[in-house]
Parts: structure tokens; sequence; C-alpha cells
């Protein structure tokens, strides 16, 4: 007899997969293009699964999360402040000092280059925040 996995056990990606198929619908295609796109931007970003079940995608730190409402598939970047947006995807989450948001509603159409652009920028902070880190700590040894 074979042992039921949990949803719990299973790699983000799967989850994630699970979740996709559970919106369908646009919201469903949404957050599947969304990922795709993701995807494509960075081929080394790490899918996670948190906060009792938020898809997130991280480099170097977390680069957005994709919660999923009733009248909107949100992307939600944790360093979006800090970003250029010269497309104005940012939509949601303004007043933030530090998050911004993208909402995509039903027929909404976004932008793949300048959304691809935007993952990479948030790419990019992550890893120069990273090194600065890693290059502060070695400064005062000795």
């Amino acid at each position: 007899m074979q042992k039921a996995v949990s949803s719990e056990a299973l790699p983000a990606s799967r989850r994630i997969d699970e979740r996709i198929a559970e919106l369908g619908g646009w919201r469903g295609e949404v957050l599947s293009r969304m990922r795709q796109l993701i995807r494509e931007a960075d081929p080394d970003i790490v899918e996670e699964w948190k906060w009792m079940g938020t898809p997130v995608w991280a480099h170097a730190g977390i680069i957005c999360t994709g919660e999923s409402y009733q009248s909107a598939v949100k992307l939600t970047f944790l360093k979006g402040a800090s970003l250029d947006d010269p497309s104005r995807l940012f939509n949601a989450s303004l007043d933030g000092n530090a998050r911004r948001a993208i909402d995509i509603r039903e027929g909404d159409a976004i932008d793949a280059d300048a959304f691809k652009a935007l993952i990479l920028a948030a790419v990019a902070l992550n890893l120069s925040a990273a090194k600065s880190k890693s290059g502060k700590s070695g400064r005062n040894s000795g």
C-alpha cells in the first residue's frame, strides 16, 4: 500500500502547479503566464511556498509573491519601491516605503519585456545587497 503524500511535503513548484490548476479560469492562466515570464527572465529563480499558501519567487532574497484574489492576481515585489518602473507596471501598494505590486485583472495585458526587466532589476538589487552584506563582514576582521 502506498502512503498518500501530504501536500505540505510537496516541492514548492508542485504546490504552485496545484494552485494554478485549482484557480483555473483567467486567474490560473494569469498566474501561469507570470510564472513563465519570471522563469524566462531568470532561469536561476527559486520557487518557494510560504505563508500558508503563497507562491514566492526568490533569488538572493525574495523577488515577488503571487497572490490570488477574486478580482485580481497580485504580484508583490518586496523591494519594489527601490526599483525603476519606466513602463509603470506597478499599480498597487504605491504608498508603502518598500513594497510595490502589480494587480492584474481579467482581460489586462502585461508588457512581457517590461515585466522581465522588472524581475531582472529586482534580482540585481538583491544580489547587490547580498554582496554588500558579505563585503561588510570581511572588512572588520583582522
